[in-house]
């Protein structure tokens, strides 16, 4: 577990990304992924005394990191259930939405959540431990047919079929439940050339499953079209290009199929504007934390 010491997580794009957010001191903002809290204490420290600031995380471990300000509120929720819980604290709209979608270092140094193959141990890989499957419930209950969909798809791995058959003839001997039992029985498939970058997205895979992922992001970064006030700024963080599609579609055409919708007199009806162009972290940033190095800055504002 974390030491005194430890580090939870490193911001990326810190201040193009508050720059980007904050348009209004006195304003409502949403932190949808509080985590360790340091995009949350930028965004305070540029609040006014009106100003408001919800931070969300399903994990309970962030709840170590809770900012001691009375313009910060903490809310222990999954952010695809943003739009209810904003309306349960009386705000209809808000002012502006961070969210960086980025796992915190917390998760990877932690060998007791099996998110990173650095460790070894039980190979859970829940955000919220109080609920849900395991990775190892996948790994050992879903057809082959499903886990080599899943690697193909949150993976993008092209030998998805061949990692799922590798795992069908190993769990009919003994169950997969830890970091290097996984790692024992995709290693074949993948290949000592190429073992860290495709184990990485072996995990990737599964964590984006474990924790509907995907599902969470769509419903939240629907929300925001209602969410948010005119001129409100929608600002994620996102790091591969399953989510990234994501967010760009939506910025596009108000949906996340990317499908621009038109009004009865065919006038395209879309509720952002890009407000720049994409913003890649700096040389200097990519040297001093390397897990910025894929990530990906978009900032809208709300039409």
């Amino acid at each position: 577990m974390m030491g005194d010491g430890d580090v939870y997580h490193v911001p990326v794009l810190l201040k193009q990304s508050v720059d980007g957010l904050v348009t209004d001191p006195d304003g409502v903002y949403v932190d949808a992924t509080f985590g360790g809290g340091g995009h949350s204490r930028e965004i305070v420290s540029r609040l006014g005394g009106n100003g408001h600031l919800y931070g969300f995380d399903q994990d309970q471990d962030t709840m170590k990191n809770i900012i001691e300000d009375p313009r910060f509120t903490f809310v222990y929720s999954n952010f695809r259930y943003m739009r209810n819980f904003m309306r349960w604290y009386g705000h209809d709209k808000v002012n502006g939405i961070l969210a960086d979608l980025g796992v915190s270092w917390h998760h990877f140094d932690d060998s007791s959540r099996g998110f990173s193959f650095r460790f070894d141990g039980p190979i859970d890989m829940r955000m919220n431990q109080k609920e849900g499957m395991t990775a190892a419930d996948v790994l050992n209950g879903y057809p082959e047919e499903k886990l080599a969909s899943l690697f193909y798809l949150y993976g993008e791995l092209q030998n998805g079929r061949q990692l799922a058959q590798a795992i069908g003839r190993k769990r009919q001997n003994t169950r997969i439940e830890t970091v290097s039992m996984l790692m024992d029985t995709v290693r074949p498939v993948i290949g000592r050339e190429r073992e860290k970058k495709e184990m990485a997205k072996v995990f990737q895979a599964l964590r984006m499953e474990v924790n509907h992922e995907v599902d969470a992001l769509r419903e939240m970064l629907l929300s925001t079209v209602d969410l948010l006030v005119p001129d409100g700024r929608l600002v994620v963080i996102t790091y591969h290009s399953i989510e990234d599609r994501m967010v760009k579609n939506l910025i596009k055409s108000g949906n996340i199929e990317g499908e621009v919708m038109t009004d009865f007199y065919g006038n395209r009806l879309i509720p952002f504007r890009q407000v720049c162009k994409p913003v890649l972290p700096d040389f200097q940033e990519q040297e001093r934390n390397p897990r910025s190095r894929s990530a990906k800055l978009r900032i809208a504002s709300k039409v």
